[in-house]
């Protein structure tokens, strides 16, 4: 009795293990991803995929990664089993739209910005507030600076 209650005790304790399987190609991919990925979130979970590869229970790998959660860790598995077959390892980048929504729009709103900048060149703060009458939004003046720095490096990566 004693001997199954210990057993019982170490079942719970330790959980189960959701296994994966990787294919030379995929494990290369993998590694690629979390040595060279453009993302902190990309690269982590890369790594994930690896260290489940290997065997590792979810709470190590927590440890590891430096995640609070094991279901996180769980999710991101299940999602690369269940979609690599269609998606490859872009199904560990975050889907479009996550993240905050951008206060300027560049593709409708760069040709006003640009005349008022113009028109209010020493004043860039007068020139936000006429940008905020105008396009009823409300945004600081570090955002209208970090918007034009990014125009200006755009149109200097084209030329």
């Amino acid at each position: 009795m004693l001997i199954y209650f210990f057993f019982a005790l170490k079942k719970i304790r330790m959980g189960r293990k959701l296994a994966i399987t990787l294919s030379d190609a995929q494990r290369s991919e993998l590694e690629k991803g979390y040595r060279n990925g453009k993302s902190h979130a990309f690269r982590q979970r890369c790594q994930m995929i690896l260290l489940k590869a290997e065997g590792r229970f979810s709470k190590e790998i927590a440890k590891i990664v430096g995640i609070k959660s094991q279901k996180q860790i769980n999710s991101w598995v299940k999602r690369y089993k269940e979609k690599y077959a269609e998606e490859g390892i872009h199904i560990l980048h975050n889907e479009p739209g996550q993240g905050r929504k951008q206060i300027l729009d560049r593709r409708q709103e760069e040709t006003l910005i640009r005349q008022r900048v113009k028109q209010e060149r020493q004043r860039l703060s007068k020139a936000k507030d006429l940008l905020e009458s105008d396009l009823n939004k409300k945004f600081s003046l570090m955002t209208l600076k970090r918007f034009l720095k990014n125009l200006s490096a755009d149109s200097n990566a084209s030329d």
